[in-house]
């Protein structure tokens, strides 16, 4: 496996899946459970960057986008940047906390 570069080397974007352009710019990477919670990853060729929607959130088509990279990144790479995003959710709401 190649080695990764944590997800807090790269720029990270929070935005609902629906905000998100048109799919058939992505690849479909499948779903990642992390922490019992499933995320659905997908990959934009033209400039490598991932999107997760968060599928067993309470907030429906929420979920982040990480800036692109080159090459295609490992599961344990995701699994990091998912756990971060985890890490910021306000429980009450469901949503990333304030700064």
């Amino acid at each position: 496996m190649t080695s990764d570069a944590g997800p807090s080397d790269d720029a990270w974007v929070y935005v609902p899946s629906s905000a998100l352009p048109d799919p058939e710019t992505y690849t479909d990477l499948g779903a990642v459970i992390v922490d019992g919670e499933t995320f659905g990853v997908r990959r934009r060729e033209s400039d490598g960057s991932h999107h997760y929607n968060w599928i067993s959130g309470p907030n429906p088509g929420y979920g982040f986008s990480v800036s692109g990279g080159g090459a295609p990144v490992g599961e344990e790479w995701h699994v990091r940047a998912i756990r971060d995003f985890l890490a910021g959710i306000d429980p009450a709401t469901g949503y990333l906390s304030g700064p």
